[in-house]
Formats: C-alpha cells, structure tokens, sequence
C-alpha cells in the first residue's frame, strides 16, 4: 500500500466520523434540559416575571417547602390556582408540569417523590392569589 492510498483511506475514515458525528448530533437534540424552546417569548414577557417576582417578596408570600421520603410539600400563605414546573437538568424526561388549586384550609400542593431521581432539580412555581400573580423559583436536592 503506498502513501497516497493510505491519505484517500485517512480521508475516508475523518467523513465517516465527522458524519456519524453530525447524525448522533441531531439524534439527541431536544433531549436538553437546558435548552428552552421559547427562549424569545421569555424574553419579551420578561417584565411580567419580575413583577411577579417582585409582588412575591413585597407581599412576603415566599411558599414553605418540605421534602420527605414520599412526598414534596409546598405550602402557600392563601389559597391559589397554580402552574408548578419541576426540572431536571439532566434529561427533560423527567420533568413534572403539573397545575391546579391549593388543597384544603391548608393551601398545600403535594408532589410524588418516589421514582424520582436524586440530585439537582430546579422548581418554577406560578400562581395567582386575590387577583395578584407571583413567581417563586428556587433549586431543589433530592
């Protein structure tokens, strides 16, 4: 074999990679956590999050968080309608979109923990009380 077949064969061999590359590429796409789909729309609605945000802290309606073995326990200060996002960073299979009304006199949000995975998660809590919205967000370790 002489040098010229052995640079076509070289060749050859950086497609196929740069190839299996590019496919393996798109093959895992939306699989990532981190990336947002509607990043621009966030971006436009900016303002309203940060309003929320700050009526959260103005009106000191900060909600109370318990993690036990089986459950996650968010406790709100009023009764409420809320959208709660629970991400894991890792995969966006895990993740929890769950909404709905505070339970009971307690105004309780109950989450189901077991087959959850350990580690870091990122809670984004939206809710609305006596006509004001609020937004709570915070990290989380299982």
């Amino acid at each position: 074999m002489n040098w010229g077949t052995k640079i076509v064969l070289g060749m050859i061999a950086f497609m196929l990679f740069i190839i299996a590359m590019v496919v393996y590429m798109f093959s895992v796409h939306g699989n990532d956590a981190l990336v947002d789909e509607d990043y621009y729309e966030k971006g436009i609605n900016y303002d309203q999050s940060y309003n929320a945000t700050r009526n959260m802290m103005i009106d000191k309606m900060e909600p109370v968080i318990t993690i036990t073995k089986s459950q996650i326990i968010i406790k709100l200060k009023d009764s409420a309608s809320y959208a709660l996002k629970l991400v894991r960073p890792a995969t966006q299979k895990d993740d929890i979109l769950k909404k709905g009304v505070t339970l009971t006199e307690s105004h309780i949000i109950s989450i189901d923990r077991l087959n959850r995975a350990a580690g870091l998660w990122y809670l984004e809590l939206n809710w609305s009380s006596n006509g004001k919205k609020y937004l709570f967000k915070s990290s989380l370790s299982l």
